[in-house]
């Protein structure tokens, strides 16, 4: 792939190199990468999505609804949670799609996941709507909303409502322990259901008393 320095991509966009280095502070536009020396540099994706081409044109683009629980047993929650995500979409006015994916906050490779990442790397997406942080990725969404960033794609997280740091362990735990519970079998793994739903009982009676 092409890269351009921060001059020739301003040049190439009809911009100056301060409205880039202003973009870049406040996330709008990160450089695709920054050589040793501190040079920004944009990469031919970008030049595309701004010079509308090869599914750059922002009239194209969509915005993207993104819900997601963690196993089967929560489908109901999932068709509350994508009610709830169209609710506020439409009262936002965005003309949009739905992604959905069933699978832990700690896997990378869910079909939708995969599906949402391919159509911002295709210049597709002006932006990214989830009702909580975590529905995307519980750990590493400053990572996605970095790369996503790079292809400008914003993230909208609906309820921004802070956790304590009880409550974000306790969450994390429980999403490790699942997943590593499910590669065992017998009594081991009988052990670990058993240490989920303790920690699971615990956040909710904490929770209770605040």
């Amino acid at each position: 792939m092409k890269y351009y320095s921060i001059g020739e991509f301003a040049e190439l966009i009809g911009v100056t190199q301060q409205t880039l280095r202003n973009w870049d502070k406040v996330g709008k536009l990160k450089p695709s990468h920054k050589g040793k020396s501190g040079y920004r540099y944009y990469s031919q994706q970008q030049l595309r999505y701004y010079l509308g081409l090869k599914g750059g044109d922002a009239a194209k683009r969509k915005v993207v609804g993104y819900c997601r629980v963690s196993s089967n047993k929560q489908k109901d929650d999932l068709e509350r949670q994508i009610a709830n995500v169209k609710t506020y979409m439409i009262a936002k006015g965005y003309s949009f799609d739905i992604v959905t994916d069933i699978g832990s906050g700690i896997d990378y490779n869910k079909k939708g996941l995969n599906q949402l990442f391919d159509m911002v790397v295709a210049s597709e997406v002006e932006k990214i709507v989830v009702l909580y942080k975590d529905r995307l990725l519980r750990f590493g969404y400053e990572l996605i909303e970095n790369l996503c960033s790079k292809y400008g794609t914003t993230i909208e997280v609906i309820d921004n409502t802070e956790k304590t740091e009880e409550q974000e362990l306790v969450e994390d735990l429980v999403q490790i322990v699942t997943v590593f519970s499910c590669k065992l079998q017998g009594k081991r793994a009988n052990k670990i259901k058993k240490m989920i739903k303790e920690l699971s009982e615990d956040d909710n009676s904490s929770e209770s008393q605040t």
